[in-house]
């Protein structure tokens, strides 16, 4: 029997229910035939490079596969099949053209939580054409799977963890919204716990059933019968999407956010919205079967208003709500502090000395209070004993007797008052003589120690705590060091890095830390509030795991590998330079290198630095898989060509071509404003064609011959779109080779950055 596999690929026996290895709900539809799965059976190879695994869903926009990747060393990946339920030529056409739209904007999507867009491809399979988006695969278990694992041990997710939860994904969201992006379909499903650094990974954005939907709703012709066109596919689950998109399919930002809020309820309470949600009046009634913090609940709260406008209308704004949060206060009873001893007959309270340097009180004795005795014979005994202890029968004592008793308890009671005024009046009389002494002494005498009296306790010296912060201060710090541990980089680092930016920024406190006290919390804030800055800027450039590890141990060995890596792939290390710097300052102008008055070798040694070597270490794979990095080449018998691409804020590519000494170039870049072009000769010993220029045109004979390079980067805060057009007389001819760039540059080449 063919095994069963889950969407993570772990091998099942056959009849199983649930993944073995990590709990997931397997589909019985999972097999491994033709017939079952559209014409595709188990070790079948797709276009000539991937091989099937198993299914792991389908819908009514198509089909998920679990395949490898041949040219990755059997790499794993997800495919996705788009085969709507469409009928007629025109509508699948359509379809067709909105899917590869939908897939370049999901190509767009870079961000390290988010599964990598890899391609599309096509394939004739048994008589028909099928379209595939390629994508990565993620290693980990759905909070779905996480979910029902908890479950079955009586146990759910905690405050901490949804909270936690929440701070990792809305930078995600905030990304994918600034892009124009919606994910539609925000559930616990359809988030992955990444096993390799414990980030949740959000995949399978709604924007492909976006395109189902809109065929079958705008597209698809009426039957031949007259009937009525098919309801469009619903989009998003019941519950976790707000009202507005599975009635009219109207999405903003803060539909992902209602979602979103509603996932985070259904981890909280191991209960499914239509358990949550009161059926007479559709609002939220979660509190019956949890209990969360008064802050985070009322977050929550305003995420899930039916009204859209009531909303937060951003994942900033959660975010910002969040950053506030308080933990509720300690309800526990406190034990109150003991009681002061009380005196007996037994004890002697005695006056503590008066302090040499202030006017003694006067202040009558405690009364003295009744203690009862130890139990004797299984009768409890009072203050006055029983005169025959051993005595079978004691004797009551007389009214005579008990007058003696008590005028003789009187006597002595005031014999113990007559001896405690003395002891302290000699004690005063002792201590005041030497106070005196003292104080006639010069200052540079330390005074006279007065060893305590054998009837007192000698004072004891404590030792004053650091003034407390508060709890508000506490909880900013503890969400600081959460998000510097979820991108994995080193608590040296941070500290430097936060020090560095924030004595930039305040040249006053250079070298110094704030310290405690109330007096300094205005000062600790503003450091904080850099540390987040900080934070929100590392969240923003996307780095991958790799580099962010690395962060604080970049070097000059790192800068010259990467030079002779990308001199192989005919690519100059200014050429990598512009790249990097675009990325760069798309995070933070003010923190270049010319706005902190620095060299770029200087900049390249502080650790505001170490982030521009991440950025450059993340590009040169980049080039290296062709993801920032393409090759023109000229059609036989043609001189002109045409290549385009979209780019979102501090994105580049570039790409070379190889030409003739001589040769009539014209270069044309078509696009917004805020692209810039570069063009770089063969030899970094001559000057750049162009350089960070505004200037979309350029045209004239080349002086070598060699491997050209053009660099289009964007500094738009919205995603554009260019069209660069190449035109080279003669552009077919083979140039001889060329030797890749110098290890060290020459004084005249560019290979400053920032």
């Amino acid at each position: 029997m063919n095994p069963l596999y889950c969407s993570k690929g772990h091998a099942n026996p056959t009849g199983t229910r649930f993944c073995l290895h990590c709990g997931e709900k397997l589909q019985v539809a999972a097999g491994n035939n033709a017939e079952e799965n559209n014409g595709i059976s188990q070790g079948m190879i797709l276009g000539d490079r991937y091989r099937f695994i198993s299914e792991i869903g389908h819908g009514g926009f198509g089909r998920t596969y679990l395949a490898e990747d041949l040219n990755r060393f059997n790499e794993r990946c997800v495919l996705k099949e788009f085969a709507p339920q469409a009928q007629g030529t025109y509508a699948l056409q359509k379809a067709e053209e909105l899917f590869e739209r939908e897939a370049g904007v999901l190509y767009a999507l870079q961000h390290p939580q988010i599964p990598r867009f890899r391609e599309l491809f096509r394939v004739n399979n048994s008589g028909k054409g099928r379209l595939f988006l390629v994508q990565d695969y993620v290693d980990g278990q759905s909070y779905r799977a996480l979910l029902e694992s908890r479950k079955r041990q009586g146990l759910r997710f905690t405050e901490s963890e949804v909270k936690l939860l929440m701070l990792q994904i809305l930078p995600v969201l905030e990304y994918i919204h600034s892009l124009g992006a919606i994910h539609r379909d925000i559930s616990p499903e359809n988030i992955i716990l990444r096993n390799s650094d414990g980030l949740p990974v959000l995949i399978d954005f709604g924007g492909v059933k976006q395109v189902a939907a809109t065929v079958q709703s705008q597209y698809e012709q009426p039957g031949a019968d007259g009937g009525t066109m098919p309801m469009p596919t619903r989009l998003g689950k019941v519950g976790y999407a707000p009202d507005e998109q599975m009635q009219r399919g109207v999405v903003f930002p803060h539909s992902d956010l209602y979602a979103l809020a509603a996932t985070v309820l259904v981890l909280a309470t191991c209960k499914e919205p239509r358990e949550l949600i009161d059926g007479q009046t559709l609002l939220w009634d979660w509190r019956r079967e949890v209990s969360l913090s008064q802050h985070l609940g009322a977050i929550l709260d305003k995420m899930l208003e039916r009204r859209p406008g009531d909303r937060y209308q951003s994942a900033r704004a959660v975010l910002d709500a969040l950053q506030t949060y308080q933990p509720a206060p300690d309800l526990s009873p406190t034990l109150p502090p003991p009681p002061p001893p009380v005196a007996t007959e037994a004890t002697a309270v005695v006056a503590p000395a008066p302090h040499p340097h202030r006017t003694p009180v006067a202040s009558n004795p405690p009364h003295p209070q009744p203690q009862p005795q130890p139990h004797q014979g299984g009768r409890e005994q009072g203050r006055v004993a029983s005169p025959n202890r051993n005595s079978p029968n004691p004797t009551i004592p007389s009214p005579s007797a008990k007058s003696q008793s008590s005028f003789i308890g009187l006597l002595g009671k005031v014999l113990v008052v007559l001896v405690i005024i003395g002891a302290a009046g000699a004690i005063g009389w002792v201590v005041g003589n030497t106070w005196l002494q003292s104080d006639s002494q010069p200052e540079t005498n330390p005074p006279e120690t007065i060893p305590p009296s054998p009837t007192t306790t000698p004072p004891v010296e404590v030792e004053k705590s650091p003034p407390p912060i508060s709890t508000n201060e506490q909880q900013r710090q503890k969400l600081l060091e959460q998000r510097r541990q979820a991108l994995g980089i080193s608590q040296q680092f941070y500290t430097d890095l936060v020090n560095e930016v924030f004595w930039a920024q305040n040249p006053q406190y250079r070298g110094q830390t704030p310290g405690t006290g109330s007096q300094n919390a205005p000062l600790r804030e503003r450091r904080d509030n850099t540390a987040a800055a900080l934070l929100g800027n590392l969240e923003q450039a996307n780095l991958s795991s790799d580099a962010r590890r690395r962060l604080g141990s970049y070097g000059a060995s790192d800068r010259q590998r990467w030079k002779e890596q990308v001199n192989k792939l005919h690519l100059s290390s200014r050429a990598l330079y512009d790249l990097t710097d675009a990325k760069y300052l798309s995070l933070r102008s003010d923190y270049s290198a010319k706005r902190l008055n620095l060299t770029f070798q200087e900049f390249l040694n502080k650790p505001i630095g170490q982030i521009w070597h991440a950025i450059a270490a993340d590009n040169v794979k980049s080039a290296q898989s062709g993801t920032a990095l393409q090759t023109i080449r000229f059609a036989p018998g043609t001189t002109s060509t045409e290549v385009s691409r979209t780019l979102k804020l501090g994105d580049g590519i570039a790409y070379i071509a190889q030409l003739n000494e001589g040769q009539a170039m014209q270069v044309q870049l078509q696009g917004s404003p805020s692209t810039l072009l570069s063009i770089y000769p063969p030899s970094n010993t001559l000057p750049a064609l162009l350089e960070d220029s505004k200037q979309k045109t350029w045209s004239g004979n080349l002086a070598q011959a060699g491997y050209y390079e053009f660099v289009v980067v964007s500094n738009s805060s919205k995603p554009v779109d260019f069209k660069l057009n190449l035109t080279v007389e003669n552009a077919e001819s083979t140039p001889p080779p060329v030797e890749s760039e110098t290890p060290t540059p020459s004084p005249s080449s560019t290979d400053e950055g920032l």
